[in-house]
């Protein structure tokens, strides 16, 4: 490495490269590209690309005997524009890096520069540029991959930044850490008529405005409170924009979200199961289709320490998390694969809060998040 080399510096510049030219889920090929450049310009032994979809995969192997660690960010931005003005703002109209997966992908290389600067004595370290998280497609697709198998981790390990919590302060908790969550829409098909003749018709109507009203009761109906689980509305569309017309269709849509994977399997099938019965007192037709599914984040207990103990050593502030997070994380599916733990950083308290059109992630809080990655890596594999 130069001498006077100032790795911040370069982190930073770094960030507000990507923040100017996001990609969205599924579309990330240039910043893949950029991501698998900077991890054999750190020297990594192997480089995989294209997992799951657009996923890069940076392999740091000491060459003996010892665990694997997984270190994992996220590669895709969303659909928002940006509404804020730094220099480096969004140069595509209509996306923008609006939740810090840029921050996250910078905090990850900042850690590659390391690991070339001082290799891992035992074991290996693998550093996962996840795609498509926002869609909960990237960690299921980067999983199923058949490579996936020649880096199975003995550990994993993300972070999320968190806007109204103070810079640079870690927030950990065993257990539940993020909820699961999946979208559900429901059509309903009835028979569309002259408007001076409703009855000729079969309208969804009453269906649609009675599942609109029950849905979001249904987690109390089963005896769950808004930390366990929730159902909310998010679009409805009743017919034709047109007065002369009966509706003959109609749809729903809704996240449902719980606090653990079993939970989340009881609410979507009482609401397929509501929704089928509404149907059919009607005498509708329906389809049901869901997207987006998101597995529940949980902490392992050993994992969880580890983090605490990087935390401890590298001085960095942090709180104990009393609850989940409502939000969703497909970061929890590698808890399927190894033992696992999540941390939030914060990014502020008054920072602009995720998806908000003016968010844009605070560049101080890289050296936090890369100083606990680098201590958990260090004591994993030396």
């Amino acid at each position: 490495m130069r001498r006077n080399y100032d790795l911040n510096a370069e982190l930073t510049s770094l960030r507000r490269d990507l923040h100017r030219m996001p990609e969205l889920s599924g579309e990330e090929v240039e910043t893949a590209t950029r991501m698998a450049n900077w991890l054999r310009d750190c020297a990594a032994d192997e480089v995989i690309v294209g997992m799951g979809g657009h996923g890069v995969a940076g392999i740091f192997d000491s060459g003996e005997p010892g665990p694997t660690v997984l270190f994992r960010c996220e590669l895709d931005a969303l659909p928002i524009h940006e509404t804020g003005t730094p220099e480096w703002r969004s140069a595509i109209p209509g996306k923008g890096h609006m939740c810090g997966h840029d921050g996250h992908m910078a905090i990850m290389c900042g850690l590659a520069r390391r690991l070339q600067q001082k290799r891992p004595a035992r074991g290996r370290i693998i550093l996962l540029y996840q795609p498509a998280e926002e869609t909960g497609e990237g960690a299921r697709g980067v999983i199923a991959d058949p490579r996936f198998a020649s880096i199975r981790p003995d550990f994993a390990f993300g972070l999320h930044n968190l806007p109204g919590m103070s810079a640079g302060h870690v927030g950990l908790r065993a257990g539940s850490f993020c909820f699961a969550s999946e979208g559900m829409e429901i059509h309903l098909a009835g028979r569309t008529s002259h408007a001076a003749h409703p009855e000729d018709g079969i309208s969804p109507a009453a269906a649609t405005i009675d599942l609109a009203a029950r849905l979001p009761k249904l987690p109390s109906e089963l005896g769950l409170t808004p930390e366990d689980g929730l159902v909310t509305l998010s679009h409805m569309r009743l017919g034709e924009s047109a007065f002369g017309i009966a509706p003959g269709e109609s749809w729903i849509m809704a996240t449902i979200r719980a606090r653990t994977d079993e939970v989340q399997e009881r609410l979507m099938a009482a609401a397929r199961d509501m929704a089928a019965r509404a149907a059919a007192a009607a005498g509708l037709g329906i389809d049901i289709s869901t997207a987006e599914r998101f597995a529940a984040c949980f902490n392992d207990d050993d994992a969880t320490d580890i983090l605490r103990e990087a935390v401890t050593e590298t001085g960095t502030p942090c709180v104990e998390l009393d609850g989940p997070f409502r939000w969703s994380e497909d970061f929890g599916l590698f808890g399927s694969v190894c033992p696992s733990a999540f941390f939030v950083l914060g990014a502020g308290e008054d920072h602009p809060q995720l998806h908000n059109p003016d968010y844009d992630f605070p560049d101080e809080i890289i050296p936090v998040a890369l100083a606990v990655f680098e201590r958990v890596a260090r004591g994993r594999c030396g």
